[in-house]
């Protein structure tokens, strides 16, 4: 292949700009060649350099409480759960690729989030997602959110981890342009986790897994660059997974960092060999020479520069210990996976490649990475126009509906609001016998084998409310995720996140990310929820329009006592029924405005940190004190629907209420209000004198509601359905809808 001539035009071809052209030159003080153009190009995209986002990232808190390595520092986060183990866990977009092959897009997500749990050393246990499209009545839509769904339980039923948590929400903001957020969860001891660094002049430096061929080169320029009519030809871009591969690779690593082979091993995910290369030697200050005739291919006649940006899946770098190549070789044979040794560690602080006799790219490592010499930029920010006029909606104008249980079933049969169970049932949420709580309750509980502790895991964000209100709405996000891992019997540890926002060159986009990263690192600190690090993903845009600003928040939180684990729908007949927290009547950006009276408007509802986090205290002492025998947050759709999933959720015992609600102003805002810090728990007759003086020490607001039994759900002689008739819209509603697929 003939190369073509590197120039300031060929550049900006690839994405960069004049500044950043001028850079190269500057730092290799020469033209580049056309592979080195490459590598810069991918190392400087958006989605390696986070080049417009780093500066604020670095604000948030991302170090304290139980964190074993920093924010960043490693393929994923590290927090000690105790017992000489470490729960390692991480976000990560694959948005662009799922909004143009939905099945490979999303299946390659939840492939290259796990090899960055098992880069780690750590065994993967749990898989969670985070999904976005757009009107289900859309015959497209429907295309992307079956491919989509497909994709991930393929890969992760075929893979041998269970998918146990997630959510999926539907508006027309996502209609172009789907988010594919996948987050995965492992486990390692202590003592057994691996880096992703180079160092010790001569180490070998192995290729192992998949043979590399042509797919995903430039899938890092092209996740960081808007969808358009043009991107449906960049199917190219988009990787192909193959899950048994991968686990292949799975059991061989993690046998090579058990024995102490390896001095670093990282995963090839965007940018490939680029990436892996030049991040591993500048964290270990160090250089590589590489020799891409050893990179077992498996297309004839590719370049230096394809090879080297080729985003081929299931593959990994490994650093070895010299003298240890030929076990770790024996043990990746044995797997029946490539394994070859593709050059070895230098201490010239170069990045040397050659390719058929030839020096293709000789760069400084440090030049190429995040907090390094790539670029940083702070953007203009400019408050969007929009929120004038949505903050300043007049409420009163809403009219009261006639029907206010006519409203109900049509919340509950709402989407956003309806089981999901369509997409969890094609998951194997119970493989590996790990899954306590699966699919479906307020936070995803796995057991930690050979001990008496559990992880609780979560993903949340209320995109519409930082639509309406950024920093506000990020708060909410983080407090919502915490109060489901707490209504679990889980205590909150660290989180990381998946932010998802339009095109950071427009001053109302980056507005709306410095304004969530503010409310972000205001609830972590006030949480101890460090974040442990994650993903932006900007130019979620399609030429109609841009995505609500999404920060998907995973948690994860610890069940220190098998005993304390908490479910969220009713279990006894008879128990008596409580809110804790108090209704405000807050209904911007609600459910209930949007899907009754079609309006996105008003401010977010607001968070008192303060009353948040003694909601969150009066509910684990609760549970420990095993007072509590379910608990279920209030958010979408209110506390009427909250109600109704606490009798219906457990499908094999369903069990009615019959409740009072208190009215402040209006029956239907009380009802559908989404008024944050709020719990419904239910209890035993016994218990009640203890439990009511508990929260009175405490200080908690609590209301009685009400007592369970019977096969209704009745509130305040308004409400008087049928459990039938509401399990039937809440479970039959995405399966009526997506029969319109097949």
């Amino acid at each position: 292949m003939k190369e073509p001539k590197v120039t300031l035009k060929l550049a900006i071809e690839h994405g960069l700009n004049e500044e950043e052209y001028n850079r190269i030159l500057k730092i290799l003080d020469r033209t580049p060649t056309f592979t080195e153009l490459g590598i810069f190009s991918v190392m400087w995209s958006e989605h390696c350099s986070y080049k417009n986002s780093i500066a604020l990232l670095k604000t948030l808190p991302r170090e304290g409480g139980r964190l074993l390595v920093g924010a960043g520092e490693e393929n994923a986060g590290l927090v000690d759960i105790g017992d000489n183990l470490a729960v390692a866990f991480k976000i990560e977009s694959h948005n662009h690729p799922s909004a143009v092959e939905p099945y490979q897009g999303a299946a390659t997500g939840v492939g290259g989030i796990m090899r960055d749990i098992f880069t780690m050393g750590a065994r993967p246990i749990a898989s969670l997602n985070s999904l976005r499209f757009g009107s289900l009545d859309d015959e497209r839509t429907r295309y992307l959110f079956a491919g989509v769904v497909k994709g991930i339980g393929d890969y992760g039923n075929s893979f041998g981890v269970p998918t146990v948590a997630g959510e999926v929400y539907f508006d027309d903001s996502y209609q172009g342009n789907p988010l594919v957020n996948a987050m995965a969860v492992g486990i390692v001891k202590k003592t057994q986790f691996a880096s992703a660094i180079a160092k010790g002049k001569d180490n070998p430096v192995m290729i192992v897994g998949s043979a590399t061929g042509r797919d995903g080169i430039h899938g890092a320029t092209f996740a960081s660059e808007e969808l358009s009519e043009k991107s449906e030809a960049k199917r190219p871009s988009v990787q192909v997974g193959d899950p048994f591969t991968e686990k292949l690779l799975l059991e061989a690593t993690l046998e090579i960092v058990k024995n102490g082979w390896l001095i670093g091993i990282q995963d090839m995910g965007a940018a490939g060999i680029s990436c892996s290369t030049s991040e591993m030697s500048a964290k270990g200050n160090s250089g590589m020479n590489i020799s891409l005739d050893k990179v077992p291919l498996r297309e004839d006649e590719m370049s230096a520069y394809e090879i080297m940006l080729s985003e081929s899946q299931e593959r990994m770098l490994c650093v070895v210990k010299k003298g240890y190549e030929d076990r770790v070789k024996k043990t990746f044979e044995k797997w029946d996976l490539h394994c070859e040794i593709i050059g070895e560690v230098s201490n010239n602080g170069k990045l040397t490649v050659e390719y058929e006799g030839e020096v293709k790219a000789s760069l400084p490592p440090f030049e190429l990475v995040l907090g390094g010499g790539a670029p940083v930029y702070n953007r203009e920010t400019k408050e969007p126009d929009y929120l004038k006029e949505t903050s300043e909606f007049d409420y009163s104008s809403v009219p009261q509906p006639d029907d206010i249980q006519g409203s109900f079933l049509k919340l509950l049969a709402s989407p956003n609001i309806a089981s999901k169970r369509w997409v969890y049932e094609q998951y194997d949420s119970m493989v590996r016998t790990n899954t306590i709580v699966g699919p479906g309750c307020d936070a995803a509980v796995i057991y930690v084998k050979g001990t008496n502790k559990a992880l609780a895991m979560k993903t949340d964000c209320n995109s519409r409310y930082v639509y309406l209100n950024p920093k506000e709405g990020t708060k909410l996000a983080v407090a919502e995720a915490a109060r489901n891992i707490v209504c679990s019997g889980g205590t909150p540890l660290a989180i990381t996140n998946c932010l998802n926002f339009g095109n950071p060159y427009k001053p109302e986009i980056y507005w709306q990310f410095a304004n969530t990263i503010e409310g972000m690192r205001e609830a972590c600190n006030y949480f101890e929820t460090p974040v442990t690090g994650g993903n932006v993903s900007f130019y979620n845009e399609s030429p109609e329009t841009a995505v609500y600003p999404t920060p998907t928040i995973g948690m994860i939180g610890l069940v220190e006592d098998l005993n304390h684990v908490t479910r969220s729908y009713f279990k006894e007949t008879g128990d008596l029924i409580y809110l804790l927290g108090e209704d405000k009547e807050e209904m911007g950006g609600s459910e209930y405005l949007k899907v009754i009276h079609d309006k996105v408007t008003g401010d977010s509802p607001h968070l008192d940190l303060k009353k948040e986090k003694l909601l969150h205290d009066s509910v684990l002492s609760l549970i420990k004190m095993q007072f509590i025998n379910s608990a279920h947050d209030v958010s979408e759709g209110g506390i009427v629907c909250c109600i109704a999933e606490c009798c219906i959720i457990n499908e094999e015992n369903k069990i009615g209420a019959e409740v009072s609600v208190p009215i402040k102003t209006r029956d239907d805002f009380c009802f559908f209000s989404e008024t944050q810090s709020r719990v419904v728990v239910s209890i035993s007759p016994s218990k009640k004198e203890k439990f009511e003086l508990t929260l009175r020490e405490f200080g908690q607001p609590f209301h009685y509601l009400g007592i369970t039994g019977g096969d209704s759900l009745k509130i305040n002689d308004i409400i008087d359905v049928k459990l039938d008739r509401i399990g039937d819209l809440y479970y039959n509603t995405i399966p009526n809808i997506m029969k319109r697929e097949e």
